[in-house]
């Protein structure tokens, strides 16, 4: 299963390195091994993700803490990794820091989430109504980990969703792999195409002035 598993995150890493969803090292991925005990593994700190070696992850337990004792440190946000395998069923969860994102975040800060509807890739959150309203919490960015990982528990109810970090990134996760990846796409196509609105919108507004 361990095994299994790392192959599995790795994929979904080089996948998402080719976007060049990694600057600067930052980021981190997370896949559950087992559930009893609670273990996953989770990226380790500090690492080039566009590489692939063995020791880009490691196999941490319900607090955090590296099952075997090696000179590898686990993601500083793997707390937040923590928070969702506790409470819910997800089996995958990805954090990155991207532009638009990141803007996204800043743009809509104060209001505490960003809002979508009438967007056909909100189904990617399993949401077929027409009518339907996609929002993503946005949180404060605090500095303390385990301060940031209280506030992001509070959003963290279903075995799958996301979750804005004020100019930090998104935390995404699902039920698998390839659920969490699909959030996470669908969220990173919802914030480009509001930029993208936005932009437009601002454009239409000069010519009117």
């Amino acid at each position: 299963m361990l095994k299994e598993r790392w192959s599995e995150l790795a994929d979904v890493k080089d996948e998402l390195a080719e976007r060049d969803w990694f600057m600067g090292t930052s980021g981190n991925l997370a896949i559950k091994v087992s559930d009893h005990p609670l273990q996953f593994l989770v990226t380790t700190s500090g690492k080039d993700k566009r590489k692939r070696t063995d020791e880009d992850f490691l196999l941490v337990d319900e607090f955090g803490l590296a099952v075997d004792e090696n000179h590898l440190k686990p993601s500083a946000e793997t707390l937040l990794h923590v928070e969702i395998y506790r409470k819910t069923g997800a089996g995958c969860s990805l954090h990155v820091h991207t532009v638009d994102n990141n803007v996204i975040s800043e743009l809509y800060g104060e209001q505490g989430e960003v809002t979508f509807k009438g967007q056909e890739l909100i189904k990617a959150f399993d949401m077929w109504e027409e009518d339907a309203e996609l929002k993503i919490p946005i949180i404060h960015n605090h500095a303390h980990i385990p301060t940031l990982a209280s506030e992001f528990a509070e959003h963290v109810s279903g075995d799958s969703g996301a979750v804005l970090i004020r100019n930090h990134g998104i935390t995404v996760w699902g039920r698998t792999a390839f659920e969490a990846k699909k959030i996470l796409e669908a969220s990173e196509f919802l914030f480009r195409y509001q930029l993208r609105l936005l932009e437009h919108k601002a454009n239409q507004l000069a010519k009117v002035i």
